[in-house]
């Protein structure tokens, strides 16, 4: 075997690996995959239930009312808790008995699911739940972009 067929079936090789694991860690976190992003959910009075801040994503589950007076609960899914605290969410920001209202996209099983977007405290203080994929802000902000200047 000559030394230019051994480098090529090398990278080709390495190229083949980086392919895979690629796809493999988008797969684990893809948006599509659970949540649709044409099934946007938005809860005006969600009363906090219950607080997960836990790998890889955390959950915060609220109760519901819906039109007929029933209460549903819900699991949000949010970001790691690493994620949430640069967004500003920690263990005392969300607290069980807290209403919030939370937008964000319904799971395509049809379930009490859904990926979080934002949450709006009591206090109209607005924090982004981390998650990634649809209406997700770039971790750092694009000047012209995401920003004025």
């Amino acid at each position: 075997m000559t030394r230019r067929a051994i480098v090529t079936i090398a990278a080709a090789s390495c190229a083949a690996l980086l392919i895979s694991l690629g796809t493999t860690a988008r797969a684990h976190h893809a948006f599509a995959a659970e949540f649709d992003a044409d099934k946007p959910v938005k809860f005006e009075q969600a009363v906090v239930t219950r607080v997960q801040l836990i790998n890889p994503h955390s959950w915060i589950y609220v109760d519901v009312k819906k039109p007929d007076g029933t209460v549903e609960n819900w699991a949000i899914e949010a970001g790691s808790p690493n994620i949430l605290m640069r967004r500003g969410i920690t263990r005392d920001t969300v607290k069980v008995g807290t209403v919030i209202v939370v937008d964000g996209y319904q799971s395509k099983d049809g379930t009490r699911r859904a990926n979080g977007r934002d949450l709006t405290l009591p206090d109209g203080t607005k924090l982004f739940l981390g998650s990634s994929g649809t209406g997700a802000p770039y971790e750092v902000q694009r000047p012209g972009v995401d920003t004025e200047n």
